[in-house]
């Protein structure tokens, strides 16, 4: 996957502005905010209408880039452009005028608010936000554990349950009166996304900030997009393993030459892995299918999983301090394995297809 872009320009930020951050990122918690904001500013965001699929492919090489940095900051610009599809493929013309522009240039930024609604399309879970209409809009209460890339001064989408056996999909301030955000910063990896615990206590949100009145049909429209986006998170930390395999080739005498994978190996299902999505986007007609993105985002999630665990014993020793970048990446790929839809939710999906 090669930026078309600027690629120069590219590097230049993530070498000057991300990696003296990505330490932080990991170990103290730190929220690239900067960065993203840059990214946007920095136009690698803007889309073009009738050419969103074109679009989407081109934002999933600046993640891929990123992910080689730093996953989490990678994530986060997932979030991001979860909320991005969002606002693009919303029938709401007022709301998609008044914010898509912020938030493509970076001036707003945005996160996703879908992962238990994921989880309930698939049949894993019930919807943890219900919603009572009211004059000019709805009143929302529940909880979502965690939302990522969050903020006051975040926008997310949320899906809601309503008593008329209808679920409707809202884009959300996180100032919104009523709502009380929780960071969470106790995961095992990751810590740098920004993530809250979201309450919602009758939480009014009007009708200008109405995504769709049919959230049943207009997921089918996003989440193809939704998954698509985070392929790269994978493809980015799999290129980053595969550099530092390279880089000790001639360690102790070259005795990594007798493990059972190698750098070209893993280079060589990387390479497979995007030259399908090349074709998918090059010559499929139309929007993207579901069942595409499903199978390639699951294979994506074990073939980062075989690159990260490869580097680690090619790196030996010096992997396993919690400083090191393998050891990090191993980090973030446990994450990207459970990012919904996780590997089982995955293989749950594919085999019913």
């Amino acid at each position: 996957m090669v930026i078309t872009g600027n690629k120069n320009e590219l590097d230049t930020l993530l070498n000057n502005e991300l990696k003296p951050l990505v330490r932080k990122i990991d170990e103290q918690a730190l929220y690239p905010k900067g960065v993203l904001q840059a990214i946007g500013k920095k136009g690698f965001l803007r889309s073009s209408e009738g050419k969103l699929k074109e679009q989407a492919f081109e934002e999933m090489k600046v993640v891929k880039r990123i992910s080689e940095y730093c996953m989490t900051t990678g994530f986060n610009l997932w979030c991001h452009l979860a909320a991005l599809t969002y606002l693009r493929h919303t029938p709401n013309h007022e709301l998609r005028q008044r914010m898509l522009p912020d938030l493509e240039n970076g001036e707003v930024l945005g996160g996703t608010g879908l992962s238990n609604p994921m989880k309930y399309y698939a049949g894993l879970e019930k919807l943890h936000l219900r919603a009572e209409p009211t004059d000019g809009g709805y009143l929302l209460s529940g909880v979502l554990p965690a939302v990522s890339n969050l903020g006051p001064d975040h926008w997310f989408g949320v899906i809601v349950d309503t008593d008329e056996d209808r679920r409707v999909m809202l884009f959300v301030s996180g100032s919104q009166a009523g709502l009380t955000l929780k960071e969470k910063v106790s995961y095992l990896g990751i810590n740098g996304s920004a993530t809250y615990s979201c309450s919602f206590k009758e939480v009014f949100i009007p009708e200008t900030q109405i995504l769709s009145e049919d959230a049943d049909s207009f997921v089918k429209q996003i989440r193809p997009y939704f998954v698509a986006y985070q392929i790269p998170l994978g493809l980015g930390v799999t290129q980053a393993a595969v550099s530092s395999i390279e880089r000790c080739e001639s360690k102790q005498s070259g005795c990594n030459s007798y493990l059972p994978v190698q750098a070209e190996d893993v280079s060589k299902r990387l390479k497979a892995q995007e030259d399908k999505l090349e074709v998918i986007f090059s010559h499929s007609k139309g929007e993207l299918r579901w069942e595409d993105m499903l199978k390639i985002r699951k294979d994506t999630a074990y073939l980062t999983l075989e690159a990260v665990n490869t580097a680690m014993l090619h790196t030996g020793g010096a992997a396993y301090l919690k400083t090191s970048p393998d050891a990090r990446r191993l980090r973030e790929t446990y994450f990207f394995l459970n990012l919904t839809p996780t590997v089982k939710h995955l293989e749950k999906m594919l085999s019913t297809l």
